[in-house]
C-alpha cells in the first residue's frame, strides 16, 4: 500500500474514532443530566412533604424538627467517608447505582406510611440519610471525571438546572397525588423516580470517566496528591465548611416551617401547597443555575457563593412578615436565587480548592458534612422556636443566623479569593499550581 494511502487511511480512522468518542461523551453527559433530573426527588423527596405528612398525623412541630435531625445528623457521619470512597474507586456508576436504587429511601418512606410513630420515623430516616449521604459526591466526581476542570463551571449549571427540573416535575406529581389519594401517595412518586435514576445511571459509558480528573489529580500519570491532612489544613475549605454549616442552619428548616404553618392556620391544602412552594423555588433555581455558571466562569465563584449568601437573610425577613399563601410565592424565589447558585459554587469551590490533592470528593464531602450538621440541626431549632414563640420569630432568628454566614464569608475574603478566580483552563502539575491547591 502507498504510503500516501496508508496515512490518509490511517487519518480516517482517527477521524471516526474523535467522532464515536465524541457520540459516546454525549450519550454519557445526557445520561448524566438525566441522573440529576431523576435523583432530584430520590435524594431530597422526603424533607417537606415529610414535614407535613407529620403535622397531618398532630406532631408537634419540635418532635418534628427532631426526628429530621437525627435523619440528618445519621447521613452527615456517612458524607465524608463515601466522598474519600469515591475518589478511591474507579466503580463511580456502582456507588452511584447503589444511591440510586434507593432501595433503603423507598423502604424509609414505605415505614413511615405504616407505622409513623417517633421511633419507626427515626430509624427510616436514619437509613434514607445514609442511603443519601453518598449522592453529592458520586455525582461531582462523576461529572469532574467527565468533563475535567476545564469544563466543570458550565456542567455543574447544566447538572442543577436538570436536578432543578426534576424536583419541579416530581413535586406536581407529588401534588397531584397527594391531592387525589392522600399524602402517602407522595412517597410512591419517589420510588418511581429512583427507577429513573437507574437507568440513567446504566447509561454512562465507564470509559469516558477520567478517574484521576475525577479526583482532582493533575492530567499527568504518577504525579502525587496530597496527604489527607489537607482536609483540615486548608483554611480557605475550613471557611467554606463553617459559611456553608451557618448557611444551611439558616435556611434547611424554612420550606417545611412554611408548610407547618400554613397546616397550623388551616390555610388549604398541604400537600397541593407544599407542591406549589417547591415548584416556585426550583423553577427559580433554573436560570439561576445557569447564570451562575456563566458568572463562574466570567467572574469566579466568590462572586457566585456571595450573591447566593445574600439572598437567604432577605428571604427569612419576608417570610415572617408575610403570612397569606399567595405573598409567599416571592419568598419561595428567594430561596430559588440562593440555592441556585449555592449548588453550582459549592462544588466548583471545591474543586478549585483541592485542585492537585486527589481528595476533591472527600473535601465535597467534609464540607457536605458541615452542611449536614447545619441543615440537622435548624428543623429542630426552628421547631423550638416555633412551638415557644411562633412562626414568625423563628423565620427572624434563621435569618439571622444566615447573616452571619454572609459576614463570615465577607470578612474572611483574603483567604478565599484566590479559589474563586476563572477556573484553569488546563490542570497541570507545576510547583505554581501546587501552591494554588494549597492556598486558593
Amino acid at each position: 500500500m502507498p504510503v500516501g494511502a496508508f496515512c490518509a487511511r490511517r487519518n480516517s480512522k482517527s477521524r471516526i474514532a474523535r467522532i464515536l468518542r465524541v457520540d459516546t461523551m454525549t450519550r454519557s453527559t445526557g445520561a448524566l443530566a438525566a441522573l440529576n433530573f431523576f435523583m432530584a426527588d430520590v435524594r431530597d423527596g422526603l424533607g417537606p412533604f415529610l414535614g407535613v405528612y407529620l403535622q397531618s398525623e398532630s406532631w408537634s412541630p419540635s418532635a418534628i424538627g427532631a426526628v429530621m435531625t437525627i435523619g440528618g445528623l445519621a447521613g452527615m457521619v456517612a458524607t465524608t467517608p463515601a466522598g474519600a470512597l469515591v475518589d478511591k474507586t474507579r466503580a463511580k456508576r456502582a456507588i452511584m447505582a447503589a444511591a440510586a436504587a434507593a432501595m433503603v429511601v423507598v423502604a424509609a418512606s414505605i415505614a413511615i406510611l405504616l407505622a409513623p410513630s417517633f421511633a419507626m420515623t427515626a430509624a427510616a430516616l436514619v437509613l434514607s440519610g445514609l442511603a443519601g449521604a453518598t449522592i453529592p459526591a458520586a455525582i461531582a466526581g462523576i461529572t469532574l471525571g467527565l468533563v475535567k476542570q476545564k469544563g466543570y463551571a458550565h456542567q455543574l449549571g447544566r447538572n442543577e438546572a436538570f436536578n432543578h427540573a426534576g424536583n419541579v416535575v416530581a413535586a406536581i406529581l407529588a401534588g397531584v397525588a397527594g391531592y387525589a389519594f392522600g399524602l402517602g401517595a407522595v412517597f410512591i412518586v419517589l420510588a418511581v423516580m429512583a427507577v429513573g435514576s437507574l437507568a440513567a445511571t446504566a447509561l454512562i459509558d465507564p470509559k469516558d470517566i477520567d478517574h484521576r480528573a475525577a479526583r482532582g489529580l493533575a492530567e499527568k500519570e504518577g504525579t502525587p496528591g496530597k496527604g489527607f491532612s489537607v482536609l483540615v489544613t486548608s483554611a480557605p475549605l475550613l471557611v467554606l465548611a463553617a459559611t456553608v454549616a451557618l448557611f444551611h442552619l439558616g435556611n434547611a428548616a424554612m420550606l417545611p416551617l412554611l408548610g407547618q404553618s400554613l397546616v397550623a392556620r388551616g390555610a388549604g391544602d398541604p400537600s397541593a401547597f407544599t407542591s406549589a412552594t417547591i415548584v416556585i423555588a426550583q423553577l427559580s433555581m433554573i436560570p439561576m443555575a445557569l447564570l451562575a455558571a456563566r458568572l463562574a466562569e466570567q467572574r469566579g465563584y466568590w462572586i457566585v457563593f456571595l450573591l447566593a449568601l445574600i439572598a437567604l437573610p432577605i428571604r427569612r425577613v419576608a417570610a415572617a412578615v408575610v403570612t397569606s399563601p399567595i405573598g409567599l410565592g416571592p419568598v419561595q424565589m428567594l430561596d430559588g436565587v440562593g440555592a441556585g447558585l449555592l449548588g453550582v459554587a459549592v462544588p466548583g469551590l471545591v474543586a478549585r480548592i483541592l485542585a492537585g490533592t486527589g481528595h476533591v470528593n472527600a473535601g465535597l464531602g467534609a464540607v457536605m458534612t458541615a452542611q449536614g450538621i447545619g441543615a440537622a440541626l435548624s428543623p429542630a431549632l426552628g421547631g423550638l422556636i416555633a412551638e415557644h414563640f411562633g412562626y414568625s420569630a423563628s423565620f427572624l432568628v434563621l435569618g439571622a443566623i444566615a447573616l452571619l454566614a454572609l459576614l463570615l464569608w465577607l470578612v474572611t475574603r483574603q483567604l478565599t479569593a484566590e479559589a474563586c478566580g476563572t477556573a484553569p483552563a488546563k490542570l497541570v502539575a507545576s510547583p505554581r499550581n501546587e501552591r494554588r491547591a494549597r492556598v486558593c
